[in-house]
Order: C-alpha cells, then sequence, then structure tokens
C-alpha cells in the first residue's frame, strides 16, 4: 500500500462526494441504498428495488434554474427519490429541498394533457445533512423530540396533525446531532448513522453492527482496493472537502461568512438587525450578497466543483461560472 493510502485510513470516507456516490450510486451497490432508504422509513413503506436516474436537469426556459441532484433514483412502485448529501450550511436548504421535489413534480405530467387526471407518483426528498439545518437550536422554535438529528416530514392539517397528503415527504438527517454510543444503538436506522459518522476511522466491521447489511461496505470500501484513478479523485474530493469545510470556517471566525452562515445569522440577530432601518436591511442584503460571491470565487479557484459551490452559497451555476 503507498503511502498516501496509510494516510487516508482504512476506508472512503461516504461523507465525501466521491465516497456518497461510490457506495450508494452504482448500480453493482444499489442493496446498500435500499438497505439505507428502508431504515429511514422504518416500515412505512418497504422499497424492493431502485433504478438509478439521470441527475441533472435543465428549466423548461432559459431564464429557469437548473438542477443537479447527487441521486435521484425511481422505486419499483413507481415513487421518485432525490437523495443530497449536503456537507456545508446553507441557509435556504429548507427551500432548495422544495425546489428540487416541485421539480421533479412538474415533470410528471405530460404538456397539454387534457382531462382531470392529475395522478402523481409518491416523491420523496432524503437529505444527509453535515450541519444543523436550524442553526443549533436558533429557530426560534424548539424541536422537542427524542431524535434531535432526525426531520420526517410531510403535508399535515394544522387542526388536525393528520397527514393531509401522504405521497410527498422529507426525511433529513443532522449528522452532528447524533450522538448515540455503541451501546445506543436500538436500531437499524441508529447502525447506519454511526457508520456513517465513523467508518473512516474504523478499522474493521465492529460486533455492534449487523454483518448481514454492513460487511459490503467494509468489502469494498477498503482504499487499498482503490484503482490509482479512483485513489486520485477521492483523494481530491477529500481535500476539496476539507479545504472548503477550511475556507467555511476561517470566514465564520473572521465575521466574513455568507449571511446564511450561523455565525453572521447570530450576530445580526444580536447586534446590527436591531437597529438596521429598511434601506439599511437593503444594503446589507447587497453585501450579503457579495460575500457570497467572492466565496464561490475562492472555492472556484481552488477548483470545487460549480454544481457543489452553488450548493454551498446559494448562488446559480450561471453565476458562478461567470466569476
Amino acid at each position: 500500500m503507498s503511502r498516501s493510502k496509510k494516510q487516508l485510513g482504512k476506508y472512503v470516507d461516504p461523507r465525501t462526494d466521491f465516497g456518497w456516490k461510490f457506495y450508494f450510486g452504482r448500480e453493482d451497490n444499489k442493496v446498500l441504498l435500499i438497505e439505507f432508504l428502508n431504515s429511514l422509513f422504518q416500515g412505512e413503506k418497504i422499497i424492493s428495488d431502485l433504478r438509478y436516474k439521470p441527475v441533472e436537469y435543465d428549466g423548461d426556459y432559459e431564464e429557469m434554474r437548473r438542477v443537479v441532484f447527487d441521486l435521484h433514483c425511481i422505486g419499483s412502485d413507481g415513487e421518485v427519490f432525490i437523495i443530497e448529501m449536503q456537507q456545508l450550511f446553507q441557509e435556504f436548504f429548507k427551500d432548495r429541498a422544495v425546489y428540487y421535489t416541485s421539480r421533479l413534480i412538474n415533470k410528471q405530467l405530460a404538456r397539454g394533457k387534457k382531462g382531470n387526471d392529475y395522478y402523481l407518483p409518491e416523491v420523496y426528498f432524503i437529505g444527509i445533512l453535515e450541519f444543523n439545518m436550524d442553526g443549533n437550536g436558533n429557530s426560534g422554535i424548539p424541536r422537542v423530540t427524542e431524535h434531535p438529528y432526525f426531520y420526517d416530514v410531510a403535508l399535515c392539517d394544522k387542526l388536525t396533525k393528520k397527514i393531509f397528503y401522504d405521497k410527498l415527504g422529507y426525511k433529513m438527517i443532522s449528522l452532528p446531532l447524533f450522538n448515540k454510543q455503541p451501546e445506543e444503538l436500538k436500531t437499524v436506522m441508529d447502525q447506519w448513522l454511526y457508520l456513517l459518522k465513523h467508518l473512516s476511522t474504523m478499522d474493521r466491521l465492529p460486533s455492534f453492527l449487523d454483518k448481514r447489511i454492513f460487511g459490503l461496505i467494509f468489502e469494498i470500501g477498503e482504499i487499498g482496493k482503490l484503482t490509482e484513478e479512483e485513489l486520485m479523485s477521492y483523494e481530491a474530493r477529500l481535500k476539496h472537502k476539507r479545504d472548503a469545510e477550511s475556507v467555511f470556517n476561517s470566514a465564520l471566525k473572521s465575521g466574513e461568512a455568507l449571511g446564511h452562515a450561523k455565525g453572521l445569522a447570530e450576530g445580526l440577530a444580536e447586534g446590527k438587525a436591531k437597529g438596521l432601518a429598511e434601506g439599511e436591511a437593503k444594503g446589507l442584503a447587497e453585501g450579503e450578497r457579495r460575500k457570497a460571491l467572492e466565496t464561490a470565487k475562492a472555492f472556484k479557484e481552488m477548483g470545487l466543483p460549480i454544481a457543489d459551490i452553488a450548493k454551498g452559497t446559494g448562488l446559480s451555476t450561471e453565476e458562478i461560472e461567470k466569476l
């Protein structure tokens, strides 16, 4: 094994773009994605098979924003799944999740179709996040739940609390909030989340993980088994991830974070936001956009993919390409 491989650990980190698609985005390994999704649905539905679909969709007209998914699959019953791994905090992540599902729903009915047949398939957005979606609890509405790391969202009647529409759902996992120890892993979902968070630091399949489900990950995920091309790609994406996190964290510490970053959001709430007049608020918004453009430019110069920069900054791919 080369020195490079030794420094990377024993197993490919699934929390990188390469690792996520290496484990879950390949036809040969789709059983892993099927098992992972079934663990999140916890019996609500059983997924028996998946077909991988295109991940890039252009708008219906020139001004419409292009979307790029991490993974896009169709289940054996026709249900649609968008699966995203999001590494950096994004203030409007919920908006993006709704936008993504809306784009796919919009594609289900053929243009010019007549009649009252509006039957739609089930559409689900699955988000694995390396940040607290509510900004470390500062959303103003505390989540009182035994599973603060898990969001299981559906359209409900606010008065009766009953499901209004059961064919659209959002399941989000905030990995930083998942802090269970091995002895606390009670469900298959617990085991999956523990694995996602700790696989890169393991040196063998531990006894507390189900070998029937996770044996394949440990079998295929050894860095020593990667081809030279795969290793180079993994190293590059791992470096991109660490560089992006470094730039982002440095910006937070220096007070130059994006408007949607937690640190700046807190600073605005505690200080400047209280005294801003309408004109000053507009100027602040312009300043936030300027910061986003500056950070996007830095990411671009580091060689990060345009799609990843767009996801992390909230800017469009067109805006980033012009930098």
